[in-house]
């Protein structure tokens, strides 16, 4: 007998992951299911109108990252930038609507691509991993708490869309959390996926890439119809880097995976187990400082990087960069901060395969541009390019943007395997080394490491501000401490959804198995003998 696993944000999401995995799908399988119905229940943090990445691992075998964000359309240009905005009154890229919607979605053909390298023979039909997508669409779905605040959050930026309006509002007023959403135009487009000739890839190359080409054209959109029939998903080597703890791996550019990895290798360097917990908050809030400065200044496109992300994780780079960290004083700060909504999900087969999975459009329901007949949102991902042209990560044709994206996974040297990840933007590289080491070097259970206040430095979801917010718990215990080295603090309620939604999913060689979703969340970890 052998123990499956999938956690997710919403229970729904998990429950349909669940389902694939005790049917003898594939952890593959299972994630495109549980993806693709989260799409639905979650429409203000993902769509199928977004991105995704994966981290993939099959025991014994090298973990395999998929590349699945969209690159910027052939016309998007800081020339007709400028031009468009100038004929608009505009001196920036609008958060919202067609001008927003610089990069294709790619998290659908992620989905054509990991079947194709992972299907095998016991990869389950299409029509039966989105059926369920299909139903929650065509039944509606409840509205969450989540989804009503980002209805009220986003009511004065985005009323004033039409096909908008028609789709996510209530007779012109916000959504109201426990009442019903329905959206048949986006199961029907899910159900011709699961009958198109070209399967999922009709998205990019059939009847539904020209419904698609056909709005944003309308919309000043930069992606044209060959921009969409040109698309792929990639599969690569992710970044890794070794600790005292084994390899931990993430994505590759144009993710801020490479922050990520960077804070877990420099608090490894640094770490003494006689720490407090403000001593432990204060030397991974400096990590994450030293990570962040790294990103925000080489982190774009891969092919446009002055050197690889890898390189930056060389054991010698990282020993200098360790130095820079003052047990007793923090860095200066506030940067500039990075935005995003998401959601992560982990899964765990009955072969043992375990995926890292993240799928976004970037804020809060994307660019607010919805094709109508699709019923499909699109995602607003290239907000973080640049009209300067002389910054790294400027605004080109062809060219994917610095994304906050980065699904997490570890293969430790005491063979345990770990999935986990979170949503939250510029959280979530600091979640994750929240989450970790809590887990794997304090020794806390992984639903009580996930649960457990935590803090956030600079500016996340559903936020402004620069300074280190400290759940209130947390604060009530370390913010005198932490004030004293010169941070800035502010205490927020304690499980406030500001803090992103983790989870993760640890497998043991013995088979212990701990899996977790956040109290943050509306989600649910969940397990079965199969």
């Amino acid at each position: 007998m052998a123990k499956v696993a999938f956690t997710a944000p919403h229970a729904q999401a998990a429950e349909v992951g669940l389902s694939v995995l005790k049917e003898g799908g594939s952890a593959v399988d299972a994630m495109v299911a549980a993806a693709a119905a989260i799409a639905v229940v979650y429409p203000h943090m993902n769509s199928l109108g977004g991105d995704g990445f994966w981290i993939v691992q099959k025991p014994g075998d090298k973990p395999v990252a998929i590349d699945a964000c969209g690159s910027s359309g052939s016309l998007a240009t800081i020339g007709r930038y400028q031009e468009l905005l100038a004929q608009k009154s505009l001196d920036s890229i609008p958060n919202r609507g067609g001008l927003a919607a610089i990069t294709q979605a790619g998290t659908i053909a992620g989905w054509h691509l990991v079947r194709d390298i992972f299907g095998g023979k016991k990869s389950l039909p299409l029509s039966r991993l989105l059926g369920p997508a299909k139903d929650l669409a065509a039944n509606g779905i409840k509205i969450t708490e989540s989804l009503q605040a980002a209805s009220e959050k986003t009511f004065d930026e985005l009323n004033g869309f039409k096909a908008f309006n028609e789709l996510y509002l209530d007779n012109g007023k916000t959504l109201t959390a426990g009442k019903t959403l329905v959206n048949k135009n986006l199961a029907d487009m899910i159900d011709h996926l699961t009958v198109a000739d070209l399967g999922l890839m009709d998205f990019y190359q059939g009847d539904i890439a020209n419904t698609i080409a056909k709005e944003l054209d309308k919309q000043d959109s930069p992606i044209t119809r060959e921009d969409l029939a040109a698309f792929k998903a990639e599969a690569l080597t992710p970044l890794t880097t070794k600790t005292s703890k084994g390899h931990l791996f993430n994505m590759v550019a144009p993710t801020q995976g490479l922050a990520s990895l960077i804070i877990l290798a420099l608090y490894d360097r640094v770490y003494k187990e006689s720490w407090s917990e403000a001593e432990r908050v204060h030397h991974i809030v400096e990590c994450t400082k030293q990570a962040f400065l790294i990103r925000d200044s080489f982190v774009c496109d891969r092919a446009r990087m002055k050197k690889s992300a890898q390189e930056f994780l060389d054991s010698s780079s990282l020993d200098v960069l360790a130095k820079s960290i003052d047990s007793n004083r923090a860095l200066e700060w506030p940067r500039p901060a990075e935005h995003g909504d998401t959601i992560w999900m982990g899964a765990l087969d009955q072969d043992g395969t375990m995926v890292s999975f993240i799928q976004s459009i970037y804020w809060e329901f994307g660019s607010g541009l919805v094709i109508p007949d699709l019923g499909l949102v699109w995602n607003n991902r290239g907000l973080s390019f640049n009209l300067n042209k002389d910054h790294h990560n400027h605004l080109t044709p062809n060219a994917k943007p610095l994304h906050t994206l980065n699904p997490a996974f570890a293969l430790l040297d005491d063979g345990r395997r770990f999935s986990y990840g979170t949503m939250g933007g510029e959280g979530q590289p600091q979640t994750q080394a929240a989450l970790f080491t809590r887990h794997i070097y304090d020794g806390l259970s992984l639903e009580d490491a996930i649960a457990k206040d935590r803090w956030l430095l600079g500016r996340t979801w559903g936020d402004v501000s620069n300074n280190l917010k400290l759940e209130k718990n947390l604060a009530d215990e370390i913010a005198g401490d932490l004030t004293k080295l010169g941070h800035e603090v502010a205490e927020v309620p304690s499980q406030i959804e500001m803090m992103g939604h983790a989870g993760g999913i640890i497998l043991s060689e013995n088979g212990d198995l701990q899996v977790a979703t956040d109290p943050r969340s509306d989600g649910a970890g969940l397990w079965a003998n199969v």
